[in-house]
């Protein structure tokens, strides 16, 4: 049974059709997965037990598009089945070009057009869910209650000592980023309990470095700043070694959440009742309901960014012995 997936593009929204991934693995048994997807999302589920070919889609960069989706499609040949998690033309198309009988795909006027299973699917719940009830739009029986944790195969880190990770990075903008002293401050708190490893994307080097000058304001030293420095493989194995994660909605806060770590979700732009963590009962989500959020901008557009502005390092200090407890 030859599968492909066409995977979203933030590392996020990827790890969240990881529930769906497995549910095809149970319905097909000898299935055999193709992975189509950007190269943050391929990096982190290409070593899943059952994905025999795994690309990183580059069409976007081709001078035709369009032509560039044909050409992809033909190398990658028919399919028993092919599902993308893009509501985009070009994966629509390119699961039309490969001449794959039976295509999914959220219901969108291309998808229609293009393929034979297009569900309209309701937005106003989880998109672990969303994406769960795609793959399984020709199973009669399916059952939300049946939809399983998100699962990454990349084998987490065994740290010496108990350790804290801090992640104060959003890839999609600053709206959703907490502040880098206030990370500072809730890590000093456990620094007598945990080793600090501050977690950060390229684009978020200088934003570890706050919290590391911060730390050392605060007159603590046991930290490691990997920002910058990890391959995702390596950020998903470290993430996976930790014994307690503070984060603001990002995709390092779904790597946690398939590894089951302790979090603490930090909200304020962003929709959190269809982006939290998924099945981890050992997290907290820390946030303020506000006349103007969810705006799901990726920059405050009234300026205030009281969403974020308003939490407090001691709610969040608060939110992890309410956790531990």
């Amino acid at each position: 049974m030859k599968i492909l997936i066409i995977l979203p593009n933030w590392l996020g929204d990827a790890i969240m059709t990881t529930p769906a991934i497995e549910l095809l693995a149970q319905k097909y048994p000898h299935a055999r997965f193709t992975f189509v997807g950007s190269y943050v999302a391929i990096e982190a589920l290409k070593h899943h037990p059952l994905c025999e070919r795994a690309i990183v889609d580059e069409t976007k960069k081709a001078s035709s598009r369009f032509l560039a989706t044909y050409k992809l499609a033909k190398e990658l040949g028919v399919f028993n089945l092919a599902i993308t998690f893009r509501n985009q033309l070009h994966s629509s198309l390119l699961l039309y070009f490969t001449g794959t009988v039976l295509t999914i795909a959220r219901r969108s006027w291309h998808s229609r057009f293009l393929l034979s299973h297009t569900p309209k699917i309701e937005t106003n719940q989880h998109l672990v869910i969303q994406y769960a009830k795609l793959a399984m739009v020709n199973v009669d029986d399916f059952n939300e209650k049946s939809i399983p944790p998100l699962k990454l195969y990349i084998e987490p880190k065994q740290f010496a000592q108990p350790t804290l990770g801090i992640n104060a990075g959003a890839t999609y903008g600053s709206a959703k980023r907490w502040y880098p002293e206030r990370f500072a401050e809730v890590a000093a708190q456990y620094a007598n309990r945990y080793e600090i490893v501050i977690f950060g994307g390229p684009n978020e080097v200088e934003m570890a470095a706050e919290i590391e000058e911060n730390l050392k304001k605060l007159g603590v030293t046991n930290y490691t700043n990997l920002a910058g420095q990890t391959t995702i493989e390596e950020l998903c194995a470290n993430i996976g070694g930790c014994s307690l994660f503070i984060t603001n909605d990002s995709g390092p806060m779904h790597v946690a959440a398939a590894y089951q770590v302790p979090t603490i979700a930090i909200f304020g732009p962003t929709r959190h009742k269809e982006t939290s963590q998924w099945a981890n009962e050992k997290s907290k989500i820390v946030r303020h309901e506000m006349d103007c959020s969810p705006c799901m901008k990726r920059e405050c557009p009234l300026k205030h960014h009281e969403c974020m502005k308003s939490i407090t390092a001691s709610e969040v200090i608060e939110a992890v012995e309410d956790l531990k407890a």
